[in-house]
């Protein structure tokens, strides 16, 4: 999708401000979960416009300012952002998700590649903490040739490494949201990664599994080949840079602003 376009020290692959935000995405839902399982875009602060019956939106956690704990839900507007976001939601993280390169997206002749080729190695997900169990995967490669998965979850309190006789094999990464004791401004954070340093614990972190299965990446760094964002949360935007930067390097829009 990338691969053959130069690409610029900062590209920015979704973002939630954007006419057509999910125009380079498949969305994944539970057809069988029509109230619980759905995406929708809305503005953060207001919560609206709210879905079409018969989805029921969840609704955002807050946090006590004086006590640093999940408190009432009435009021969410400390808490927010301005402008629309993309809600994600279901009741399982499998259930509903999205993806881009798209699930089924087929390039013509003159677009080979199928994956995004995007070589730039730090990814950053603007997301806001719903109180649920959430993650992100992304598809990395090789110089090689060998593909794995990155999933960066809540739920997990190790690294591992996962593999199988189906899929590549996933290398899972820890994260935390900032604790309600820290008294957090916005229930938003943006969340960076280095893909190219992560590389080496497909090797370094043993494996759960013996049975066969495709080899481990192992080489350095070659390009990210898909990013799935999956339910429950608030996206407002993804992008890489090839280098870390500050927040004033950034461009303004990048900025969280709370109401």
């Amino acid at each position: 999708m990338f691969s053959r376009a130069v690409q610029p020290p900062i590209l920015s692959l979704f973002s939630s401000t954007s006419t057509e935000c999910l125009s380079l995405f498949s969305v994944h839902t539970d057809p069988s979960l029509l109230s619980d399982s759905f995406v929708h875009v809305l503005d953060d602060e207001s919560s609206q416009p709210e879905p079409p019956p018969p989805k029921t939106l969840i609704i955002p956690i807050v946090f006590d300012d004086a006590a640093g704990r999940e408190g009432d839900t009435s009021n969410t507007n400390s808490f927010s952002i301005s402008g629309p976001v993309l809600h994600i939601q279901s009741p399982t993280l499998r259930s509903g998700y999205i993806r881009c390169p798209p699930t089924h997206w087929r390039p013509d002749a003159a677009q080979r590649d199928r994956d995004l080729g995007i070589k730039l190695g730090w990814i950053h997900v603007q997301v806001r903490n719903m109180g649920r169990e959430w993650c992100f995967e992304v598809g990395v490669v090789d110089q090689t040739g060998r593909e794995g998965r990155i999933r960066c979850s809540t739920f997990q309190t190790q690294p591992s490494v996962r593999t199988g006789p189906r899929g590549s094999p996933v290398l899972h990464v820890p994260f935390r949201f900032p604790s309600p004791s820290s008294r957090p401004l916005t229930a938003w954070s943006t969340i960076s990664q280095h893909i190219p340093s992560l590389m080496s614990r497909f090797s370094s972190v043993p494996p759960e599994r013996t049975s066969p299965h495709a080899p481990l990446p192992s080489g350095q760094f070659s390009h990210i080949s898909f990013v799935k964002v999956y339910a429950t949360c608030r996206l407002r935007r993804i992008w890489f840079t090839a280098e870390k930067l500050d927040a004033s390097q950034e461009p303004w829009e990048f900025g969280l602003y709370t109401r």
